[in-house]
């Protein structure tokens, strides 16, 4: 079948990857380059955040841990298992993940940063998009993909490519394709600093000062983050960057020397749920693939082999 993937980010490439593994024909529409997604931004650490259904979203989060995991282990550029570490004041229960992430353990004392009671050490995939977003594009071109640069205002703007299945990846643009009012913008700032040496990603997500991660790469670190829901506002604050600077430094003290790089903002496409669904209120089939909040990297290509799956049934 000729499927036509509007969206470019990770879950357009993954779809667009796993359509042309089944021996579809694909043709992928975007507004921008990879470079001007927000997925290109993304932090991209393992890590199911922002997004239901909780039993969909486990699923997904699952076959794409193990995809990644494969894809660490094949040594694809930009993918690596990473240690981690979540850092908690009080005594936590279990977290629902736990039986997923490899390595599952409670924190040694001597991994405890000062304040901190409580950890859980553990390995995740740690994906560093500006390396691995333009690799999976090139596998997609190199897979037969056609790229077609266009801003898609609605659905039928693609029926000059005569496609029989439409699959709308469009993130936070996706709404407005569909005029969908429950999907919302949920900004984040992360600031990029040079790494002091840090090999152990380490997150607070109940941190006084807002929720805080560590993501130490190759050449940087990058420290987050926020989840600003409905707010547009793509201008760094430079309050949020100190504030991040301060609740990171608490994580890792070995940041307190390193120097800020930039500091970036990213729209992540917020939904109550995510809407994976066919979509035969059109004369062409539309599977829409849109609302995964802050977890397209976690999600992403277990949305993609549904997406699949949904095309090959029709």
């Amino acid at each position: 079948m000729h499927v036509v993937v509007i969206g470019s980010g990770i879950s357009g490439l993954s779809t667009a990857a796993e359509l042309l593994r089944a021996e579809h024909e694909v043709t992928v529409v975007s507004a921008e380059p990879i470079s001007a997604t927000t997925s290109f931004l993304a932090a991209a650490v393992w890590f199911p955040t922002a997004a239901g259904p909780a039993d969909r979203v486990g699923a997904w989060s699952m076959q794409t841990f193990a995809h990644l995991e494969a894809r660490a282990a094949a040594d694809t550029p930009g993918v690596r298992m990473c240690e981690s570490l979540a850092l908690y004041r009080s005594e936590p229960p279990t977290p629902i993940w736990s039986g997923t992430v490899r390595a599952f353990r409670a924190a040694d004392n001597d991994e405890l940063p000062p304040g901190y009671g409580f950890g859980f050490g553990f390995a995740v995939p740690l994906v560093e998009m500006p390396v691995f977003l333009p690799h999976l594009h090139d596998e997609v071109g190199a897979a037969g993909a056609r790229w077609i640069r266009r801003l898609v205002r609605r659905l039928d703007d693609v029926t000059d490519l005569a496609p029989d299945v439409v699959v709308n990846c469009a993130g936070l643009r996706a709404g407005e394709l569909v005029d969908d009012p429950t999907i919302y913008p949920i900004r984040g700032q992360i600031v990029r600093v040079t790494n002091p040496g840090l090999t152990v990603s380490v997150r607070d997500e109940a941190h006084p000062l807002g929720r805080a991660y560590v993501h130490p790469r190759e050449n940087d670190c990058i420290l987050g983050g926020s989840l600003d829901a409905d707010e547009w506002d793509l201008t760094p604050n430079p309050a949020l960057t100190q504030s991040i600077l301060d609740r990171c430094r608490d994580l890792a003290p070995q940041l307190a020397d390193s120097r800020v790089i930039e500091t970036l903002v990213g729209l992540r496409p917020g939904r109550g749920e995510v809407r994976l669904e066919l979509d035969r209120s059109t004369p062409t089939p539309v599977i829409h693939n849109y609302g995964h909040g802050g977890s397209g990297i976690t999600i992403g290509y277990g949305c993609a082999r549904e997406v699949a799956a949904i095309v090959d049934g029709l």
